[in-house]
């Protein structure tokens, strides 16, 4: 792919993500809170590099009072911007149809990882594809709520 057409495609990307997120907030997540069958929340993180926030709309499954999101990128060869950001500052905000909470979050490892990997292609089975595509290992990451 030439560097122009990775140029488009990231801010093709960066559009649908904001428009998005955009129909998510005004509408309470009731448009758009939705998406494969699954449900979606809103992740604000604050950018490692700027300092500012960054919101991106994910598929997310209840794991108790946790929220477990994968940062698939559909497979692509890196992670997304957002896991860098937790990774340098893992205190997060997330929406959830009307309600916002803070959160912290955790990078899953060994057996934590395999029994939510296990649940998260249940939710949605073309995580599976996404790793057979990609040579990284595809992060999952626990919300715990900050009280």
């Amino acid at each position: 792919m030439s560097e122009i057409a990775r140029r488009a495609q990231r801010l093709l990307g960066k559009v649908m993500t904001g428009t998005h997120a955009a129909i998510y907030r005004a509408s309470d997540g009731n448009l758009a809170g939705r998406m494969f069958n699954s449900s979606v929340l809103l992740l604000t993180t604050t950018g490692r590099k700027t300092g500012r926030e960054r919101t991106n709309p994910l598929l997310y499954l209840e794991d108790g009072e946790n929220l477990v999101v994968v940062a698939s990128v559909g497979g692509a060869p890196k992670h997304p911007d957002w896991y860098w950001n937790l990774k340098a500052n893992p205190e997060a905000r997330v929406q959830i149809k009307d309600r916002t909470l803070r959160v912290s979050a955790d990078e899953a490892k060994d057996e934590e990882k395999r029994r939510l990997w296990r649940r998260v292609v249940e939710m949605y089975p073309p995580y599976e594809d996404y790793q057979r595509r990609t040579q990284r290992e595809i992060p999952v990451f626990v919300l715990r709520p900050i009280k």
